[in-house]
């Protein structure tokens, strides 16, 4: 394998510059393509890994060229002490960029102290604008928080926000016109993301193709081809002054694969090196053993050797058993 001594290239050319990476599985909404209703499966908290672990981690990612970080979950914002963490992996040399998703409900709480911390971007997960449908969608009533979170993100100067609006047949899939007019008002990208088949809640969730409604949308609200800074799998449409992004996240319709530059640490602290797979590689043994670094490195160049050319979602839809947030986002 052609692989630079302090980068990390997989098998078919794909530098990995990204990093997503799970603070806790837990959540404080059940949405319907996520989690079941009743789950209790959680990963043991003594299984999480610890700061000084996570720091170590991305330390060493750091150091072989990955310079994007995202904290996800479950609900990042439900781990104790989540903006300290922030403020200690922006400090690490060559992290250029920490991100968050997060559903909001916790958003307003913490929005400056992750700001001030220097976190970036954040997403936020909003599948509806109608009070009652949202609470069909995600298990309870959020609206409200979901605003407050943010408001306060604006205030503190997150930026960009990025809306999260996984598509649904039959459940939200006419309300994207309004979620486009409600981003263009306040200032938001948004992004529409087709539903994935990982654990049977994703595999039972009504599937919209995006590629006509990317088609619809770029006709009426005369959108032309645009780049969004981020390094995510996002395709966008911009509107002609460059104030508004539609990004549009198609697993299925139109993978992304051949460019994915992205690793996934649960957090268990199992990598996984596609979200199509099942498999990963533990490195919490090693980081509790405080294995060198050359063991580290090790194990996760041997898990980029599996890393595939691209996922089986519409050729295997039942691979991929765990659930969404058992990986992070």
């Amino acid at each position: 394998m052609n692989m630079q001594p302090h980068n990390l290239i997989d098998r078919f050319g794909r530098r990995i510059e990204y990093l997503r990476l799970s603070v806790t599985d837990r959540c404080d909404l059940r949405c319907s393509y996520c989690l079941p209703k009743g789950f209790r499966g959680f990963e043991e908290p003594d299984h999480w890994l610890r700061f000084d672990e996570i720091e170590r981690l991305v330390a060493l990612f750091a150091r072989f060229g990955v310079s994007r970080v995202r904290l996800t979950g479950g609900e990042p914002l439900l781990r104790s002490g989540l903006a300290v963490l922030a403020g200690r992996l922006t400090a690490i040399p060559g992290v250029a960029d920490l991100s968050l998703s997060t559903n909001g409900t916790q958003l307003a709480k913490h929005a400056q102290a992750l700001e001030r911390a220097g976190v970036g971007r954040i997403n936020v997960s909003l599948d509806s604008l109608q009070r009652e449908r949202l609470a069909r969608i995600t298990g309870r009533d959020c609206l409200d928080e979901v605003m407050a979170g943010l408001h306060a993100a604006r205030e503190a100067g997150l930026r960009p926000i990025k809306i999260n609006m996984v598509l649904m047949q039959g459940i939200n899939d006419d309300e994207v016109d309004a979620m486009v007019a409600f981003c263009m008002a306040h200032g938001f990208v948004l992004r529409l993301i087709e539903i994935m088949p990982v654990g049977d809640t994703g595999r039972t969730s009504a599937y919209v193709d995006l590629q006509p409604v990317r088609r619809r949308l770029q006709e009426r609200f005369g959108l032309i081809d645009g780049v969004q800074p981020g390094g995510g799998p996002a395709r966008y449409l911009r509107n002609h002054d460059g104030s508004f992004a539609l990004g549009f996240i198609t697993p299925l319709s139109q993978h992304f694969c051949e460019t994915c530059n992205r690793l996934r640490v649960g957090v268990d602290g199992t990598l996984y090196t596609c979200l199509g797979e099942e498999g990963g590689v533990s490195l919490r043994p090693l980081l509790r053993d405080k294995a060198p670094d050359e063991v580290l490195e090790a194990a996760i160049r041997s898990a980029l050797d599996s890393k595939p050319a691209r996922h089986e979602f519409r050729e295997k839809p039942r691979k991929v058993m765990r659930f969404m947030a058992m990986t992070g986002g």
